[in-house]
């Protein structure tokens, strides 16, 4: 039976390293070979996690054809879809999108992938989420939207600006504030971000 195991282990860690290399080549030939889509390395990450992670979008693409998992989450709590969200590669979480994400799976802070792709400013990411349907107040274990994440974790300059508008537009409650009852608005202008402010006020910020 361990014998038989193998030549699996063996192609799964093969196609583990081509994925992680972007060698699109070599992760076919893999899979046209049987090697296991899923499977993982010492982190529990994916061929699918570590093509995202490197933005190979072949690679991504082809394993998805085979059947790879966007939802699969490493120890780190990262999924296909999840990294391609927070970092903003906005082809491949398409394709994640596309091949059934979970809009609801949350990351290592309790976070969807809109929140951190709010926080990083990736503007089309932002876009195409919402456009999906992820819930734009949704409040991740540190007590923050993805509003808020546009704030107090930015300079508030042009693409958190966008952001802003977008997520307002969406539906988003200006007024949902953090943990100690602080408001978009107020952190707004307590980091001097006068034209983020003036957005949140004019949506009816207080």
């Amino acid at each position: 039976m361990g014998a038989q195991a193998q030549p699996s282990a063996d192609a799964g860690a093969a196609l583990l390293h081509a994925a992680r290399e972007g060698d699109a080549a070599a992760v076919r030939g893999l899979l046209a070979q049987g090697a296991p889509v899923n499977a993982r390395d010492a982190q529990g990450s994916t061929p699918l996690l570590l093509a995202t992670a490197g933005d190979h979008v072949e690679v991504a693409r082809s394993l998805l054809l085979a059947g790879a998992d966007v939802n699969l989450q490493n120890d780190m709590r990262d999924s296909a879809y999840l990294l391609a969200g927070a970092q903003g590669r906005l082809e491949i979480l398409r394709m994640a999108l596309s091949y059934g994400a979970d809009l609801k799976s949350t990351n290592r802070y309790g976070g969807t992938a809109l929140i951190p792709a709010c926080e990083r400013g990736h503007v089309e990411t932002v876009r195409t989420l919402i456009a999906a349907g992820v819930a734009v107040d949704h409040v991740n274990r540190l007590g923050w939207t993805c509003l808020l994440e546009a704030i107090v974790l930015s300079d508030g300059g042009p693409a958190h600006q966008d952001i802003a508008r977008q997520v307002l537009a969406a539906g988003a409650d200006v007024n949902l504030a953090d943990r100690d009852g602080v408001t978009p608005l107020v952190h707004a202008r307590r980091r001097g971000q006068a034209e983020m402010a003036r957005i949140l006020a004019a949506a009816g910020g207080r």
